[in-house]
């Protein structure tokens, strides 16, 4: 008989740190559908709140052009910057009897990884892969990535703007 459980995972070398992205998906996921446009539609909390261990979060999302919807139960470890969402209902459980994406955030000297992976089981050995689940989850992190760094640059050009200001008034 096959092996019906799996594990699809990837890496992707961010340009920002890793608590940045962490504080994201820590409490601040109520972003995603405006950081994620392309990808997230809708996000809301069903029980709990953003930022509670074992929040249950509702997701409207786009995968190949299809819309579908992820209901999950969220489970942060943050001494170890990192988070698995369980997933309890959804399209996902069409072709998959287990569906939990997890990040693990690794911290460089500049930047950081993100390690990322879903566990799954399949119902049958022909079922899929969750291949175009993980190119989600890895165009997700990117625009995270992107968004965290805009802001950080809209941050130094108003300290640059200041920083003039104090020397042509001092000058």
């Amino acid at each position: 008989m096959a092996n019906l459980r799996g594990k699809v995972e990837a890496e992707v070398e961010l340009k920002s740190p890793a608590d940045k992205f962490f504080k994201i998906w820590r409490s601040e996921t109520h972003k995603l559908p405006t950081v994620s446009s392309k990808n997230v539609q809708g996000l809301k909390v069903h029980e709990g709140d953003w930022d509670q261990h074992g929040a249950i979060k509702i997701w409207n999302y786009t995968v190949d052009g299809k819309s579908e919807v992820f209901k999950e139960k969220v489970e942060f470890d943050d001494d170890n910057m990192s988070f698995t969402l369980h997933g309890t209902e959804g399209h996902v459980f069409d072709a998959w009897k287990v569906f939990k994406p997890a990040c693990k955030l690794v911290p460089k000297e500049q930047g950081s990884v993100a390690k990322l992976s879903i566990e799954y089981e399949k119902y049958k050995a022909s079922d899929p892969n969750p291949d175009k689940y993980m190119a989600f989850f890895i165009d997700m992190t990117k625009d995270i990535d992107a968004h965290i760094l805009s802001a950080r640059r809209k941050k130094d050009r108003g300290m640059d703007v200041i920083i003039c200001e104090v020397v042509l008034y001092y000058a």
